[in-house]
């Protein structure tokens, strides 16, 4: 399946974070004291769905309503910041090894990683360590169950019908509605796969999130308008 057909450009995230990144370093270097926490939105959705439109435009509308820098993390960017190793290391040193959050949540994760254990772990914080800086909007990843320990953040997930997904992906990626449908399909029982044996979550379960949203009946607008009203900032 041509991905670079439903995710956006990683070099222009890639370039976000590397604002975001020198934009915190200069918070760091301004307060005598620990800066206050800023917010960490995770956004989950199920395959087929507008998390893409909604990620981007939720990023634009709390850019203008903060006046600071947000940034989109997802696996492409995670990736491509594995392959870029002074982005990743300046991610990750504001996370130490004896980090108590990170520890309470890989605790929590299932037995069953095998040779994708340093993967995950490494994933993970990564993760951890963005969403504790704040200021971050993390797409898919586990995102909800993965930072449900830190305290400033709030999880997003977007469900809808089987026709409204398999319509989706067809428009995208210029194909027939049978191919489409078995696409929906495997994906999501990737995704469901990976949240259950890695994670030991049901990514269904709502008692992850803070609001649903039924994708048929509210356009990826509706959807960043409601988020970006429901954040509070201290």
């Amino acid at each position: 399946m041509p991905d670079n057909l439903l995710i956006p450009s990683v070099d222009l995230r890639i370039g976000s974070l590397e604002e975001y990144n020198r934009q915190q370093k200069k918070k760091a270097g301004s307060h005598h004291s620990k800066p206050k926490s800023r917010p960490c939105l995770t956004l989950s959705r199920e395959y087929g769905c507008e998390g893409y439109p909604v990620a981007e435009l939720l990023r634009e509308m709390l850019m203008r309503k903060t006046g600071e820098e947000w940034v989109l993390i997802d696996k492409a960017v995670l990736e491509e910041v594995a392959r870029r190793h002074h982005i990743s290391e300046e991610i990750l040193r504001s996370l130490g090894e004896k980090n108590r959050i990170l520890n309470e949540i890989l605790a929590t994760f299932s037995p069953r990683w095998t040779s994708d254990q340093d993967y995950f772990r490494l994933l993970c914080r990564h993760v951890v360590s963005l969403a504790e800086q704040g200021n971050v909007i993390i797409l898919e990843l586990g995102g909800a169950i993965i930072t449900r320990h830190i305290e400033n953040a709030h999880h997003y997930r977007l469900y809808a019908s089987q026709a409204f997904k398999v319509g989706a992906i067809a428009r995208r990626l210029g194909i027939a509605v049978d191919e489409a449908e078995k696409i929906v399909e495997k994906q999501q029982r990737l995704r469901d796969h990976f949240t259950r044996d890695f994670l030991g979550q049901d990514v269904h379960d709502s008692s992850h999130y803070d609001l649903l949203f039924n994708n048929d009946r509210n356009s990826a607008e509706k959807i960043a308008t409601t988020i970006a009203s429901h954040v509070t900032f201290d």
